[in-house]
């Protein structure tokens, strides 16, 4: 075997064993042991992100997952943004938070159980808009799947929540030796944030979530744009951003758009405006003249992914787009389910169809970089190739790499940065193995 070969061979092995066994590989020492040159942030224009953090390893949006993150090997850290009573910024996933905390554990909290309408839907929890800073404090963070994820739930009740501030803080301080770590952050549901949610008293929240992010990051001095991405699932609150709020505060970084299921989600922010009568030529100047039909109630994300719509979101606003993997490379439901790592759990429900969606190409001629979401080693988000061999992650992040992504979210961000060492190793000539 050639030396070429052994490296290959290494690294694949690792990894497979690291799709399987994620837990165990999270401890592996030689994940903090690399050079600083590869943790470049911009490694040939390829970058890993770390999906709330090293999630597949620690619970979500926490401290510890986001320093673990950085310490695999990932080029940016990604928080997801929702609000306190307060006007604090905090990493939660969902602004409903009894999924990802201790809260109902906490008897002094239980007459705020809640049931509020959160994008159209009826939720029931504990709200982050409904407690100060200081309260989500004294709660602690869980595993939010544990039954997918049972290694990390021993990490339950031992970390905080942090604050979007603690986020940018950690990227800093981890930034030495010549590596600069840049982050991700995401805002959460914007539309109910600005205008349709109240708090547990009734009075409207009435906040910025796009604001409150430029504020903060400015207040921390943070605006290099080589090491921010802003992104949203919803429109309006991304071309706010890049027509009001930025320029307002002097800054100019670079948005991402993302995309939910093509098929089946619609954007949140849309619904609302069509429902309450809005202008939406004044929200979304010209959009609704690229988007096929126009904008109405029955526009979904797959409209919004064509030709036309990706030009004129790159001449005005979007630096990228994120879509769903399962929206780009399109998969079909298996039935039975198949137990593909043989720990007796069939688990592995779809198979690739060989496809790939237009828009990745359509994308990247427009000239916006593809971030797709989301690489996870476990089996239930796992799939077939199309000839029916089972892809482990390791395989879907080189794939992935190799269709002409500039980068991609993953939650085994050891993964991601072996998948990009692999990649461009194939990719490297003869002469220089």
């Amino acid at each position: 075997m050639t030396p070429h070969c052994t490296k290959l061979a290494r690294l694949f092995g690792a990894l497979l064993l690291s799709a399987v066994s994620a837990a165990a590989c999270a401890e592996m020492p030689a994940v903090t042991d690399r050079t600083p040159d590869r943790h470049a942030p911009d490694r040939h224009g390829l970058i890993v992100i770390g999906h709330r953090g090293a999630s597949g390893y620690r619970p979500e949006h926490t401290l510890e997952s986001y320093r673990l993150a950085i310490r695999m090997g990932a080029d940016f850290i990604e928080p997801d943004l929702v609000a306190t009573r307060d006007g604090v910024l905090v990493a939660r996933h969902e602004n409903e938070i009894s999924g990802t905390t201790d809260v109902a554990a906490h008897p002094e909290f239980a007459d705020r159980r809640t049931t509020k309408t959160l994008d159209g839907a009826a939720v029931t929890g504990w709200f982050t808009e409904d407690f100060t800073l200081a309260e989500l404090k004294t709660l602690r963070a869980k595993e939010r799947i544990p039954a997918i994820r049972p290694a990390n739930a021993r990490f339950d009740g031992m970390y905080q929540i942090p604050t979007f501030a603690e986020v940018v803080r950690l990227a800093q301080r981890e930034s030495r030796g010549g590596r600069r770590i840049g982050i991700y952050p995401e805002t959460k549901h914007p539309t109910y944030f600005a205008r349709e949610g109240r708090r547990l008293d009734g009075t409207p929240i009435a906040m910025s979530l796009g604001a409150k992010l430029i504020e903060t990051l400015v207040a921390e001095g943070f605006t290099d744009p080589r090491r921010v991405y802003i992104q949203s699932f919803e429109f309006e609150n991304l071309i706010e951003l890049k027509t009001r709020i930025m320029p307002r505060a002097g800054v100019d970084l670079p948005l991402v758009q993302l995309y939910d299921d093509f098929q089946s989600r619609r954007p949140y922010d849309l619904a609302y405006n069509l429902a309450h009568g809005a202008d939406l030529g004044a929200i979304y100047g010209g959009l609704a003249q690229q988007a096929e039909g126009g904008l109405g109630a029955n526009t979904r994300y797959g409209d919004l992914a064509s030709e036309p719509v990706l030009r004129w979101m790159k001449a005005n606003y979007a630096s990228g787009v994120g879509p769903s993997k399962s929206s780009l490379l399109p998969r079909l439901a298996l039935d039975p389910k198949l137990d593909a790592d043989g720990d007796g759990k069939a688990e592995l429900g779809t198979r690739n169809t060989g496809v790939v969606h237009p828009m990745l190409a359509w994308a990247l001629k427009a000239g916006l970089v593809v971030h797709p979401y989301t690489v996870r080693a476990e089996e239930p988000f796992l799939s077939l190739s199309p000839n029916g061999i089972p892809q482990t992650a390791l395989a879907e992040a080189v794939q992935l790499y190799g269709l002409g992504v500039q980068g991609f979210f993953t939650d085994q961000p050891d993964i991601g940065v072996a998948a990009r060492e692999i990649f461009l190793d194939l990719h490297r000539p003869l002469r220089e193995r």
